[in-house]
């Protein structure tokens, strides 16, 4: 009996190492069968995100081969309604992929474009790599979606503050924000001081603009050129710079510090710088001393460099003030030397503070005297009328 019963235990032994057999071939065979169809895998590291309404998502994708090396279709398979996407390698877009054997042989880039008025939800996308046949793969992207956050636009500068001399161009970047769900149009504009310029400029533009149209969630840079005028006085003055749609008024301001700048100018009321004179006769001259400065000026000497023996004088030898862009008049008063010979001077005029100085050099011609002219006319009517009398009186002899 005991003999009996190891025969039976035998026989059951080889039964279940018989069907474990079928099993593990059964598995093995499953096994080779799913790598010969999947074969090719497409992944990225990320394939679930949250994302903003009107958000632009980058996907970096890699492959896997445990096959033999091959070319591979790319595709979006599925995509929600109104959104876009595409697949790039490179700088280009593609469609194909060779995927050699191994671990991250290849790689691509997958780009989506989330509409701005897309609705809060759970979204999918789906991707496929097929290289023919059975050897393919999909990737399904899961995306959580939430309304755009709709809040009032931005227009700021980085720096608002800057400073130089009056006639400086001053230059500012500044961006201008929509982050409303809609394109809006922002008019541009900027209240300044009577004489000041400013102009607005598209970064990377050259064309200066007054309006600028932005889709939603979207910013767009700027060059603010601000110019006083020539004589601006010395201070800080502010620049409002405002941005209206139809919906929205964004406002910054900008600030300009004008630092002190002396400059004067010596000339005639005319600008002739030349004149006529005799010798040891006194001739007036009218100056004209302006202050392009953007700040008054104190004490200007009025002084001269004339040749030897000529004396120049002045009625104001010291002007106590003159306003910022006024101009006062000042009368010279040049009288050559006695000995000087008959032709062409120089006079040099000038006019300097403290702060600053100016000149200019006059052309001045002495002439011979009317005096000695009518004496030579006498002499030489004397001397025909002496040459009539001698031969009247003694040309009959």
């Amino acid at each position: 009996m005991m003999e009996n019963s190891l025969k039976m235990m035998r026989r059951k032994s080889w039964k279940v190492m018989a069907a474990g057999g079928i099993m593990a071939a059964f598995l093995v065979g499953g096994s080779l069968t799913a790598g010969a169809a999947g074969g090719l895998d497409m992944h990225t590291d990320y394939p679930g995100m949250t994302a903003k309404a009107g958000e632009d998502l980058t996907f970096n994708l890699g492959f896997d081969n445990s096959g033999a090396g091959c070319d591979a279709s790319l595709s979006i398979q599925s995509m929600p309604e109104g959104w876009s996407g595409y697949i790039s390698g490179g700088s280009s877009r593609i469609s194909r992929i060779h995927v050699p054997t191994g671990t991250d042989t290849a790689s691509a880039t997958f780009q989506l474009e989330i509409p701005a008025d897309t609705a809060d939800g759970s979204y999918e996308v789906v991707l496929e790599a097929r290289a023919g046949g059975e050897v393919y793969d999909t990737l399904t992207l899961n995306l959580d979606v939430s309304e755009l956050e709709v809040s009032q636009g931005d227009f700021s500068s980085e720096y608002p503050e800057q400073e130089g001399s009056a006639g400086t161009s001053f230059s500012y970047n500044a961006t201008l924000i929509n982050n409303s769900a809609a394109t809006q149009s922002y008019s541009l504009s900027a209240e300044a001081p009577e004489g000041w310029q400013v102009s607005f400029t598209p970064s990377g533009e050259s064309n200066k603009v007054a309006s600028i149209q932005l889709d939603p969630a979207a910013s767009q840079g700027l060059t603010i050129q601000v110019v006083p005028p020539e004589n601006a006085a010395a201070g800080e003055y502010t620049i409002h710079c405002s941005a209206i749609s139809g919906n929205e008024t964004l406002s910054m301001d900008l600030s300009v510090t004008v630092t002190e700048q002396y400059d004067i100018s010596l000339s005639t009321p005319d600008g002739r710088l030349s004149f006529d004179t005799h010798a040891n006769e006194e001739s007036a001259v009218t100056l004209s001393v302006t202050n392009n400065s953007n700040m008054p000026v104190e004490n200007v000497n009025l002084t001269a460099t004339a040749p030897t023996n000529w004396t120049v004088s002045f009625d104001t030898p010291t002007i106590d003030v003159i306003e910022a862009g006024a101009t006062v008049e000042v009368t010279a008063r040049v009288t050559p030397s006695d000995q000087a010979l008959t032709g062409d001077y120089v006079v040099t005029m000038n006019a300097s503070c403290s702060e600053t100085s100016d000149s200019a050099e006059f052309r001045v011609t002495v002439e011979t005297s009317m005096i000695w002219g009518f004496v030579a006319v006498a002499v030489i009517v004397a001397l025909l009328a002496g040459i009539g009398y001698v031969f009247r009186k003694y040309g009959r002899r």
